[in-house]
């Protein structure tokens, strides 16, 4: 498997120390690929079905909770923070979103439910240290809330990527339109996004029973 590498998009004037300390918290293309994270059966229907609800353009990030048998059990999105790619921060939003939409699974013995994360960016499909960072607070934020840590996958202008399975596709894209939700869902219809009130970020989020 070959991965490609690029800048990190989100640069900043920082001490050696803090970058040193921001890099020991991301994730390489080989460290996630050796991690174990479950495949995705069908990715292509979890983006559309994603991108149909959220409507993420760049700079957004999607996590979602998908039960043992992949069907959607709680989504959300939210805009990133203008601050240096760090996994550190990165977790916190996460886990901030995921305690918002889904209760924790810290009483079972093992994890049930699988998180995935959606990240829109500029750029191309490479991986970024701010991907890597994302990566790093995916994981992390899934062993303080119970869940398996899942997919990693990016949103750009060429397409959709799963990062570390070379999966992916050209449509949707960043900058294409959402197609129209119920032609992606295969059970159910969830109910639709909201804003949450006072939030300090934009958040739309949803959940099945």
């Amino acid at each position: 498997m070959t991965f490609g590498f690029a800048s990190s998009a989100a640069t900043s004037l920082t001490t050696p120390a803090d970058s040193a300390s921001r890099l020991a918290r991301m994730l390489e293309p080989a460290e996630w690929a050796a991690a174990g994270i479950p495949l995705l059966r069908n990715p292509r229907e979890i983006v559309s079905g994603l991108h149909a609800r959220h409507r993420p353009s760049p700079a957004t990030a999607v996590v979602a909770v998908l039960d043992h048998e992949e069907r959607l059990t709680a989504s959300a999105s939210f805009a990133r923070r203008a601050i240096p790619a760090d996994g550190w921060e990165f977790r916190n939003a996460l886990l901030a979103h995921l305690r918002r939409v889904v209760p924790h699974d810290l009483r079972r013995r093992t994890p049930v439910r699988t998180a995935v994360l959606l990240y829109c960016r500029e750029g191309d499909g490479r991986w970024t240290e701010e991907d890597g960072a994302w990566m790093w607070g995916l994981r992390d934020a899934c062993t303080l809330h119970g869940l398996r840590c899942g997919a990693y996958i990016t949103l750009t202008r060429s397409g959709w990527q799963v990062l570390g399975e070379g999966r992916g596709g050209r449509r949707p894209h960043s900058h294409s339109q959402p197609g129209d939700l119920a032609d992606t869902m295969t059970d159910e219809p969830l109910p639709a996004p909201r804003t949450a009130g006072g939030a300090a970020e934009p958040l739309r989020r949803t959940a099945a029973r």
